[in-house]
């Protein structure tokens, strides 16, 4: 049966006006309702509340430090700092402004989630067929455009009351060479940790610049967004997530409307069971990459701010520890892009770079920036001696 010839998915709210139009406008925007993911993003971000503007004098002084810390990436890392022949500019926001951005940065991957949910499968039919999987095909589909866009609009929103850049989420963005700095997440920690705010302010323009030197190597860069775009691809939809969850809610106890707001707002009836085996398939080269960036990163930063900054063993340690602690909107990222960021995951890019350093030093290390075929396998990162046989490099030739 072809696509055109399929029944169309039976409609609850028939006879019911009201939400028969609410559900059409709903389904106005195809896959996503953006306007609603938008709108989601920043009341999470703001708190509702209006935003005051980025602090002049925290912009003055992100910029000062920005330049000084150019120069120390670019001789730790080697690699070449501009997009299109543009240097870096540090781009001071606010949260509601990181999650605008950050929104559309990620809008390709985001409609490929949506496309790839929105998959319907084949409706039983004859004496298969069951008229509740029917009807909860027909919610799904009529409300699943908004559903995704408030689940993504929160996720992004919350995600930018915690950011210091944009490269928390080590996927690379759109080339540009703006990077978006959010000065009263570092104010803010920098009080909570008792750092020196400078000091705090220094080490994030060096992460910054650090990522955005490796994620704009072409090869690398490549290779990430293509395993991240395959992956969000990748999801099913799974028709019986939402029977599944609506059939365990207890509308005896409590609020029943509150208990079906917190059903529909669960990333579970969204995702569900729905990874695919392809998915499966090639975590393990997404895992291997993004521990070998992250760690490849972290030992940068940490050579340039060793020469930099007096607290930069404190400063590094606050930061890493508070990345690893995974609040219910950072796994839901790692879930929807596939990115593992989990304290494992750090140690294993870690211990990789480390075992390259002791074997090849620096040397040995910027060959993952030679070419495609350098980039380890997942085995080569659990034994960096292997990759650097495969590459035959030598470390007293180079």
């Amino acid at each position: 049966m072809s696509e055109a010839d399929e029944p169309e998915p039976i409609n609850p709210f028939a006879g019911l006006p009201l939400f028969g139009d609410l559900a059409k406008m709903m389904q106005s925007q195809g896959p996503l309702n953006w306007d609603v993911a938008k709108q989601v993003a920043m009341a999470a971000a703001t708190g509702g509340a209006a935003e005051a503007n980025v602090d002049p004098a925290a912009r003055i002084s992100i910029e000062q430090l920005g330049r000084i810390a150019e120069l120390h990436v670019q001789n730790a890392t080697g690699l070449d700092l501009t997009v299109g022949g543009r240097p870096p500019a540090l781009v001071c926001v606010t949260p509601g402004q990181w999650a605008q951005r950050t929104l559309e940065a990620y809008r390709p991957l985001m409609q490929q989630l949506a496309t790839s949910l929105g998959q319907r499968p084949p409706a039983p039919t004859g004496d298969d067929a069951d008229p509740m999987f029917a009807m909860m095909a027909g919610i799904s589909q009529m409300l699943g455009p908004s559903m995704l866009a408030m689940a993504l609009g929160s996720m992004v929103g919350h995600l930018a009351t915690r950011a210091f850049g944009q490269y928390d989420l080590p996927i690379p963005r759109p080339g540009t060479h703006e990077i978006l700095i959010v000065p009263a997440t570092i104010e803010t920690f920098a009080t909570d940790w008792e750092l020196p705010v400078d000091e705090l302010r220094l080490w994030v323009c060096l992460q910054e610049l650090t990522g955005h030197a490796v994620l704009n190597v072409p090869h690398l860069r490549d290779e990430l967004i293509g395993l991240v775009s395959r992956h969000v691809a990748g999801f099913r939809p799974d028709p019986e997530a939402l029977t599944e969850k609506l059939g365990q809610l207890e509308m005896g106890s409590g609020d029943p409307m509150q208990s079906l707001q917190q059903a529909f707002g669960d990333p579970e009836v969204l995702l569900g069971a729905v990874q695919s085996p392809e998915q499966q398939a090639q975590l393990p080269r997404l895992d291997a990459l993004v521990s070998v960036i992250v760690g490849y990163v972290d030992h940068a930063v940490d050579q340039a701010a060793g020469a930099l900054i007096g607290t930069a063993g404190q400063v590094s340690e606050a930061v890493r520890r508070r990345r690893v602690e995974a609040s219910a909107e950072d796994v839901f990222v790692e879930r929807l892009f596939g990115l593992t960021l989990t304290r494992r995951q750090v140690e294993r890019g870690r211990a990789f770079v480390q075992g390259v350093l002791e074997r090849a030093g620096d040397a040995g290390l910027r060959q993952l920036f030679a070419g495609p075929a350098n980039l380890p396998t997942p085995n080569e990162v659990d034994a960096p001696g292997l990759w650097l046989a495969r590459l035959e490099f030598d470390a007293g030739a180079s």
